[in-house]
C-alpha cells in the first residue's frame, strides 16, 4: 500500500484528527490544532492518500529550533524570525506502515527546510519515537523538560544540507 502524499484540504481534517486518535492515545491533539496548521502553513500539510481513503497525515512548519510549541497549542502565527522547521507530526496508519511512506514523508520535510533555507528539523519524539528518530539521524538537544509531552519526551534536530 504505497499511496500518494497530496496537500491537505479542510474537508482532510476529520480524518486527520481519528487518525491521530487512533496513532497517538493520549498525545492526541484537538482538530482545532490540525485546523489552524493548515490554514496557517499549509506548504506543510499532507496526507497519504491510498484507494481514496487518508491512511496517514504530515504536518510541519517554521519555527524556533530551540522552543517546541507545546502540545495541544495554537500558534497564533508563524514566527517570521523561524530558525528551524518543525516537524510538528507524521503519522500513519497500520497497513501504511512499512511501505516507505514514513521515508517519503520525512523527504517531503527535508525538502521544505532546504528550500526555505532552514538547516535544522525540529521536534518532539514522545512515547518511545526517539529510538526511531535516532535511527533518521536526528540528535537529542539540550532542553528544559516540557509538562505537556509527558515522561520520556525528547527535542530532537536533524540537520539539513543546504
Amino acid at each position: 500500500m504505497p499511496g500518494i502524499w497530496r496537500a491537505m484540504r479542510e474537508a482532510d481534517l476529520a480524518s486527520v484528527s481519528a487518525i491521530s486518535d487512533a496513532v497517538h492515545g493520549r498525545f492526541t491533539e484537538p482538530v482545532a490544532v490540525y485546523a489552524e496548521r493548515l490554514a496557517l502553513y499549509p506548504s506543510g500539510c499532507r496526507v497519504l492518500e491510498h484507494d481514496d481513503a487518508v491512511a496517514g497525515y504530515l504536518i510541519a512548519h517554521p519555527w524556533h529550533r530551540d522552543v517546541p510549541p507545546k502540545l495541544g497549542a495554537m500558534l497564533g502565527a508563524i514566527p517570521p524570525d523561524a530558525d528551524a522547521y518543525y516537524l510538528h507530526d507524521i503519522a500513519l496508519l497500520p497497513a501504511a506502515r512499512g511501505t516507505g511512506a514514513g521515508n517519503e514523508a520525512l523527504d517531503l520535510v527535508t525538502a521544505q527546510a532546504r528550500a526555505l533555507g532552514l538547516s535544522d528539523i525540529a521536534l518532539m519524539a514522545v512515547g518511545g519515537a526517539d529510538r526511531y528518530w535516532a535511527a533518521q539521524g536526528f540528535a537529542y538537544a539540550p532542553g528544559d523538560e516540557d509538562p505537556s509531552y509527558g515522561p520520556d519526551a525528547y527535542l530532537m534536530l536533524g540537520a539539513v544540507l543546504i
